[in-house]
């Protein structure tokens, strides 16, 4: 997996968290830029994070997965983008206005528990996690802080958008994934 096929899965990865941003802007009042670096480092940090401890799992049972390793990361991907999707034509999540830690760590905990999947992932196809986390974690910050400012600005009209494009980019991924590894593509 490349860095650009890398860099790619991370703005899928952040949807969720880009979208929760967006909700989290709609509800602040008054816009400062600690609301931005603060979803920004939540998020980011707990996106980079997840794929790590997802790694170190799959390290672990490396071995007993190594001949299916590109169906599990289509089966994966295909699922958690299918989620998105589906969360997509969802309601509206109720606006909270706080940004402390007893409201962020949930909101970082669920947007994030699709990249400890992606970790188990890139432990099948042998990614360099360093770089790949990074890569994740810094593209989530940008988008977090991005979504808390066009919340502010225009609203939540692009949350179901965001939930739908990021699941489509994890199932083409996958897809990928799968289709390289059985020589199709």
């Amino acid at each position: 997996m490349g860095l650009l096929e890398i860099f790619i899965l991370a703005v899928g990865l952040s949807m969720d968290a880009f979208a929760v941003s967006i909700c989290k802007g709609l509800s602040v009042k008054t816009l400062r830029t600690k609301h931005a670096l603060t979803a920004g480092l939540y998020f980011g940090g707990f996106q980079a994070g997840m794929p790590l401890v997802g790694y170190l799992l799959g390290k672990q049972f490396e071995a007993l997965i190594t001949g299916i390793d590109h169906w599990i990361a289509f089966a994966l991907l295909g699922i958690i983008g299918a989620n998105m999707i589906r969360e997509s034509f969802g309601e509206p999540d109720e606006l909270n206005d706080s940004f402390n830690p007893k409201t962020m760590l949930p909101l970082a905990v669920a947007t994030s528990i699709d990249a400890l999947a992606v970790g188990i992932t890139f432990a099948c196809l042998n990614v360099s996690i360093l770089p790949a986390i990074s890569l994740i974690g810094a593209t989530t910050f940008v988008l977090s802080a991005i979504g808390i400012k066009i919340g502010n600005v225009f609203g939540a009209k692009f949350k179901s958008k965001a939930e739908f494009a990021g699941g489509a980019v994890l199932i083409l991924i996958g897809t990928k994934i799968l289709l390289e590894h059985l020589g199709i593509f």
